[in-house]
């Protein structure tokens, strides 16, 4: 990853969440310190004092600098001469804006999990505060960090499929197929209570994901939506499936399937792009190959790592065509942009242009908007809903 222009800084991070029984605080933590741009030096890990200093520990963190709050957290690295310079946050969706608004109050700059909110007038809310500076609000949509979605989006935004004009996107997944959280899986308890993750779960979880790729790829904005959500597992509190038909800035169509009731299914992120002279199609599962599908010509299958990929492409790459990679890396793109955004920042010089791809707290009340419209638009059996 090329991004940084000093490799050699690293800046100081706190976790907000990320416990031992985090598998997400794991990826964070991995794609935080991949390229070496961030040290872990303090955090609240878990709610449960015991667990919260059982990560901390693990994690190399000194006995001071865990904290049982993140309201108390903020307050005192502030204060401190070697405080943290930039806070992750990847607890449940309900902590993101009372946890960021914390740190942005002390001037320390974020970098949360989606969904931005739990509700679009608190990602507003947020926004609005984040604009205010002079701390950044950095988002982990790690998706858009792979390197042939970059290409995806180079190779649209160019011209090679021509007008966009049909779009398909699903993040599809099978691990609320049964009803773990009855049974105190906490992954899935707090995944499927309204009050922690917000009007719908499914769309918080992996919706927003399908969206901000299918935005980030292609340039376009969703302008209305038409949605169907639905609870298909018997006894569960909140929505597990969404069909969301789309009208997209241009005038092209879309459909969106979001769930996590897609049996036999492992991750189930794909993303479909059909031009006037050709069409694109990119799995997360085999993130290394994109297909590149014209009209009049022969097919095309681009690899990752090859030379006549695109600048964005190759910079987001870090060994050699026929070694694969996967979403740690992709997740340390985010990381080392955000790292090159807040060290920009910090230094008083522009940032890097490949860091400008970094999403932020725009990106996710974009995100949020599309959940309310979605929710909305359910409400009245579908009807379209500006989004």
């Amino acid at each position: 990853m090329k991004t940084v222009a000093n490799p050699s800084q690293r800046l100081r991070l706190g976790f907000v969440g990320g416990g031992l029984e985090s598998s997400i605080g794991a990826t964070h933590r991995y794609a935080a310190q991949l390229d070496g741009h961030f040290e872990l030096v303090a955090g609240v890990f878990a709610r449960d004092p015991a667990r919260n200093r059982a990560a901390a520990q693990a994690y190399g963190v000194a006995p001071e600098r865990v904290y049982p709050d993140f309201q108390r957290m903020a307050v005192a690295e502030a204060a401190r001469a070697d405080g943290v310079q930039a806070v992750a946050i990847m607890a449940p969706n309900a902590v993101h804006v009372p946890a960021s608004l914390a740190f942005l109050d002390q001037g320390i700059d974020v970098i949360c999990d989606k969904p931005l909110a739990s509700s679009l007038a608190q990602a507003q809310q947020l926004l609005e505060r984040a604009r205010k500076g002079p701390a950044l609000h950095l988002l982990t949509h790690n998706y858009s960090g792979y390197p042939l979605v970059r290409e995806a989006r180079e190779l649209i935004a160019r011209g090679a499929i021509g007008e966009v004009r049909l779009v398909q996107v699903e993040h599809a997944s099978a691990f609320g197929t049964h009803p773990l959280e009855q049974q105190g899986v906490k992954a899935l308890a707090w995944r499927t209570d309204p009050a922690q993750a917000g009007a719908s779960s499914v769309l918080a979880d992996v919706g927003v994901h399908a969206h901000q790729l299918l935005r980030f790829v292609t340039g376009q904005e969703v302008s209305e939506v038409s949605a169907e959500l639905s609870t298909l597992v018997p006894g569960r509190q909140s929505d597990d499936n969404a069909h969301v038909k789309l009208r997209l800035q241009n005038g092209a169509r879309g459909m969106l399937w979001a769930s996590f009731v897609a049996a036999g299914h492992r991750h189930g992120l794909q993303l479909r792009v059909f031009g006037s002279t050709g069409s694109l199609y990119w799995h997360q599962e085999e993130p290394d190959r994109l297909e590149l599908r014209h009209q009049d010509q022969p097919h095309q299958i681009l690899r990752r790592g090859e030379a006549w990929l695109s600048e964005s492409a190759r910079l987001s790459t870090r060994i050699k065509a026929g070694q694969p990679e996967g979403l740690l890396e992709a997740f340390a793109n985010i990381y080392s942009e955000a790292a090159e955004r807040i060290m920009a920042r910090r230094e008083h010089r522009a940032p890097s242009a490949q860091s400008l791809l970094c999403p932020t707290a725009e990106d996710g009340v974009r995100g949020m908007r599309f959940i309310d419209a979605c929710v909305r638009s359910d409400a009245a059996d579908g009807r379209w809903t500006q989004a």
